[in-house]
This record gives C-alpha cells, structure tokens and sequence, in this order.
C-alpha cells in the first residue's frame, strides 16, 4: 500500500506534537463558543504558571459543577414534606369488567 504525501504529513506532524506533549483531539460544543474553546485550549497548551493556574480554575469549576453520589438522597431530605405524616398508600380496586 502506497503512503500518499499528505498521510505522511500527517503522520509526521502527529508525531511532532507526540514528542511535545501534546495531542490533537476533537470536541463538540456550539458554534458560539468556538473561539472561547480555541483560547482556552491554546491557553492551557502552554507549560507555564498562567497555564497551571488556568487549568487549575477549569478544573476546579468543572469538578464542583459535577454531581455527587446520592445527590437524589440528599435533595429527598431537604424536601419540605419531610416528616409530613403522608399516607401513599394505594386502594387495591379490582378493576371493571369489560365485554370483548
């Protein structure tokens, strides 16, 4: 099989980056946000204390902006219908009778 010169390309520049430490990947989010996404990844690309701290803040968001486990618990408890005496009981009905 032939290596046409763009796949070497290709390949050559995915290997540069690799050497850097860096990776090309795709994500999708609104077109909107293009621009803001292209800063904030070229922003934390770089190895530098601004990048850290950038980093830092993106995760920090992200991490408290995640849902915890028994987060559906945690809201039945502060429901306001705590330790109303409630009865959810069903009626057990027979049904009616229908004709086929």
């Amino acid at each position: 099989m032939t290596d046409t010169a763009q796949k070497r390309a290709l390949r050559n520049y995915r290997t540069r980056l690799g050497k850097r430490g860096m990776a090309r990947f795709e994500v999708l989010g609104l077109d909107t946000d293009r621009d803001l996404i292209r800063k904030l990844a070229k922003g934390i690309a770089e190895d530098d204390p601004e990048a850290a701290r950038l980093r830092k803040a993106v995760s920090q968001t992200i991490a408290s902006a995640s849902p915890t486990k028994g987060g559906i618990l945690a809201a039945l408890r502060r429901s306001p219908l705590v330790g109303a005496d409630l009865d959810l009981t069903r009626s057990r009905e027979g049904g009616r009778k229908v004709e086929l």
